[in-house]
């Protein structure tokens, strides 16, 4: 069974990897580059504060913890744990692999870290917001797929290795969740 899935794994990450144009290298590439969504950040800030007001900051501080246990959880626990090799670095695969500006990534892919950051953030925030804000998860997930996707599409993770980290994703997100709820100061209470 583990072997059907690991040969399933591959040829869905060749199919996609293969299916690739020169604008499409450039579309999945800024998906991927972190930097890249600062001001998609920075407008759902902006959408919080003025939603919330003073009670956004007990949504917005927990954003860090959530996105910090998520990569560690990925790159610190997970992939030491598993060291399964990422497409780009095993050997009679990576030559088959097409890259976008050289970019291979680390040695180790199981878990995408883009994958947890992101499902785990789109999680948090729908579920933090959605009396309020009932739109936000119709933008975050579609968001976090597209994140998800661009990281199969370079090459540098196969589908499992993105599968599992929304899963996760989800879970953590949920964590956050009630730890938002249940532990929100009283004097931001509605």
């Amino acid at each position: 069974m583990i072997d059907w899935i690991l040969e399933k794994d591959k040829q869905i990450l060749l199919w996609i990897n293969g299916h690739h144009t020169d604008f499409m290298d450039q579309i999945m590439w800024f998906a991927s580059e972190k930097l890249s969504w600062i001001p998609f950040y920075l407008a759902i800030l902006i959408i919080l504060i003025l939603k919330y007001k003073k009670q956004s900051w007990w949504i917005i501080f927990l954003i860090l913890p959530l996105i910090t246990l998520s990569d560690q959880l990925a790159a610190s626990i997970i992939r030491p744990l598993f060291e399964r090799l990422r497409p780009s670095h095993t050997e009679g695969l990576q030559n088959l692999l097409h890259y976008v500006n050289g970019y291979t990534g680390g040695q180790y892919g199981f878990v995408s870290a883009h994958t947890l950051n992101v499902f785990s953030l789109a999680t948090y925030l729908s579920k933090a917001t959605y009396k309020n804000i009932s739109w936000m998860p119709y933008i975050l997930f579609p968001w976090a797929f597209f994140v998800s996707y661009s990281r199969i599409y370079l090459g540098v993770h196969y589908p499992t290795d993105v599968v599992v980290p929304i899963m996760l994703g989800l879970l953590n997100g949920t964590l956050f969740f009630w730890i938002y709820r249940s532990f929100k100061p009283t004097f931001l209470k509605n």
